[in-house]
Formats: structure tokens, C-alpha cells, sequence
């Protein structure tokens, strides 16, 4: 009988070792079972660690894709807020080009990697926290039954924390991009914001951020998460732990692209009033929206939607990659627990 308790205590620790909806919200590297440390070196699923490494990995596919798209987000910043002059992406290119000559499509490129570099450290990281808090918080099985809830409120809640350290910089970014007679530079920009118009002016875009921002990343890891799940079970013909690290970068690739374009649709009209709001500073997001109208709420979403679907798969890429760089512990596509009432 003790043999047997002893069995199957080892088993449940196992599993609860491999199932990420099981851990608390930190796990000191003593917590691993030294085994598990010298055999495959991977760091503590749930540790500080853990999470500094996935906050360095968002803020990595964050920062350097955002900044490599600022041309095509410059275009659809003018065609957002106005639309008679940039009547799409190639006239949108065409005529920024011809007036301000092609170094004008560079504008903004500073603030847009230091605000998105931030962002990306406190969505990817607080993600982690979160998915691993609020599932420690509701049990094993709850956590596998309502995964899709969990991951909406985990990247919500990441989201929420990650816009505040976003807007200055996105509020400098729109501003350079979209207002005659703005400062160039970021250090001029954001010095002339703060001098007008204190520092309200860097923070009275954040509701309309939250409004476009936690929607779409409440996609981007919902749908990201549930597609690779699908990916796996129905589109690839063998287990992820039977596949390469290349294919399985390829279904993260995959996956990305696919929850990006969800993401650009569910957060486009939000992301207009953001760029209205920060290229005139004496409108209210209600008012913007009344000015719009529908229709004008949805302008510049082709151009977003190739933005935001490359962007967001080379995001997960990247961050993917940093994962298998760093040894940052991959749980496999979630499986019902062996002890649940479903078996």
C-alpha cells in the first residue's frame, strides 16, 4: 500500500510539473527537482526568472517589429486622420514621398521603439504572471475547462499594465507622424508636448488605447493560443514533441499571422480615435467618434490589417525563438487532466 501511495504521489507530481495550469504564481529554482535542472537545463517554469526572460522576449518581438513597421503605421496614421488627402496605401506612400521625400517615412521610429519595447516587456511578461495566477487561483481543471477565459483575462489584465507605459510614447509617436510643424525627433516632440500641455498631453489617449490595445491583445493570445492547439491536433500530422524547432516555429508563424488578423479587425475602429485624439489635441473621443461615423472609423484598415498580421506572427516568432534560446520551459497544447470528471 505505501509502495503504491508513493507511485502514484510521483505521478501527480509529474503531471503537475508538465501542466502549466498548475504551478503558482512563483516558483523558486529550488522548487524543480534537480533532476529535471541537470538533465535539461530549462529555467524554473514560473520563476522570477522565467518571467524576466519572457518580459526581455516581449519587449525584443515588440520593439523590433513595431519599429521596422512605422513606414506602413505612418500611412495608415494619415489615412486614419485624413483621408480625402491619403486616399490609400499606395497614394498614402506616394504622397508622403513626394512631398517630405522618402526619409519622411522613417518619422516616429524612435518613440515607437522605446514605447512598444516597453509595452512589450509588460504584455508578454505579465501575461505569463497572470495566466499562472488566475489559474492557481481556480484549480487544475477549471483551468484546462475555461483555458480561453483564462488566457482573455491573463492578457487583459497584462495589457492594462502594459498601455500605461505605452501612451507617452505613442502619444510623441502620432504626434510626429500626423501634425504639420511637430518637432521631428522624439526629444523635441515630447519636449513641446510637456511645455503645452503638461503631462495630461502624454496621458489622454490612454482610455481610446485601452479600448483598441486590450481588446486586440485579448485576441492576439486567445486566438494565438486556441489556433496552435488546432494547428496541432487537426493540420500536423505528428505531436509537437515529435516535431523540429523549426516546425514548430513554422505552426508559431502560422498561428500568428492568423490571430493578427482577428487583431487588426477588433481593435481598428479604437485605433483610429487614438490617432485623431493625438493629432488634435482639442477633440474628445466621443467627439471624434460622432465626426467619423462609421464609416470613417474602419479607413486605413487594409493597410493595418497587413501591419498588424505580419507583425503579430513575426512577434510570437520572435518571442518563441527567445523562449527556445533561453531554455524558457514550451508547455505543450493543453490536455485534460487525467483525473478530470471528462474521463
Amino acid at each position: 500500500q505505501i509502495r503504491f501511495d508513493m507511485v502514484v504521489t510521483d505521478e501527480l507530481t509529474q503531471t503537475a510539473k508538465s501542466n502549466p495550469f498548475s504551478l503558482p504564481c512563483i516558483r523558486p529554482a529550488s522548487c524543480a527537482s534537480s533532476t529535471d535542472t541537470k538533465d535539461d537545463g530549462l529555467v524554473p517554469y514560473g520563476s522570477l526568472k522565467y518571467y524576466a526572460l519572457c518580459g526581455f522576449g516581449g519587449m525584443l518581438s515588440c520593439g523590433i517589429t513595431h519599429t521596422a513597421m512605422v513606414s506602413i503605421d505612418l500611412v495608415k496614421c494619415r489615412i486614419q486622420v485624413d483621408p480625402e488627402k491619403y486616399r490609400g496605401i499606395v497614394s498614402g506612400f506616394r504622397t508622403t514621398v513626394a512631398e517630405e521625400g522618402i526619409q519622411a517615412l522613417a518619422k516616429g521610429w524612435a518613440p515607437t521603439a522605446v514605447g512598444y519595447s516597453l509595452q512589450g516587456l509588460g504584455k508578454f511578461g505579465f501575461y505569463e504572471m497572470f495566466k499562472i495566477i488566475y489559474s492557481d487561483a481556480i484549480g487544475e481543471e477549471l483551468a484546462y475547462e475555461w483555458r480561453t477565459t483564462l488566457y482573455l483575462a491573463a492578457s487583459a489584465s497584462a495589457e492594462f499594465f502594459a498601455d500605461i507605459l505605452l501612451a507617452p510614447m505613442e502619444a510623441t509617436k502620432v504626434r510626429i507622424q500626423t501634425s504639420p510643424g511637430a518637432p521631428p525627433t522624439l526629444r523635441g516632440c515630447a519636449t513641446m508636448i510637456m511645455r503645452n500641455e503638461g503631462l495630461s498631453g502624454f496621458y489622454k489617449g490612454l482610455p481610446p488605447l485601452w479600448l483598441r490595445q486590450i481588446p486586440y491583445t485579448m485576441m492576439k493570445f486567445a486566438c494565438f493560443e486556441r489556433t496552435v492547439e488546432m494547428l496541432y491536433k487537426y493540420a500536423v500530422p505528428k505531436a509537437r514533441a515529435d516535431c523540429s524547432k523549426a516546425e514548430q516555429l513554422a505552426v508559431t508563424f502560422v498561428a500568428g499571422y492568423i490571430a493578427g488578423v482577428f487583431c487588426a479587425v477588433v481593435s481598428h475602429p479604437a485605433d483610429t480615435v487614438v490617432s485623431k485624439l493625438n493629432q488634435d489635441n482639442s477633440g474628445t473621443a466621443a467627439e471624434i467618434v460622432r465626426n467619423l461615423g462609421f464609416a470613417g472609423l474602419w479607413k486605413g484598415l487594409a493597410p493595418r490589417i497587413i501591419m498588424i498580421g505580419t507583425l503579430t506572427a513575426l512577434q510570437w516568432f520572435i518571442y518563441d525563438s527567445v523562449k527556445v534560446a533561453f531554455k524558457l520551459p514550451r508547455p505543450p497544447p493543453p490536455r485534460c487532466p487525467p483525473h478530470s470528471r471528462r474521463n
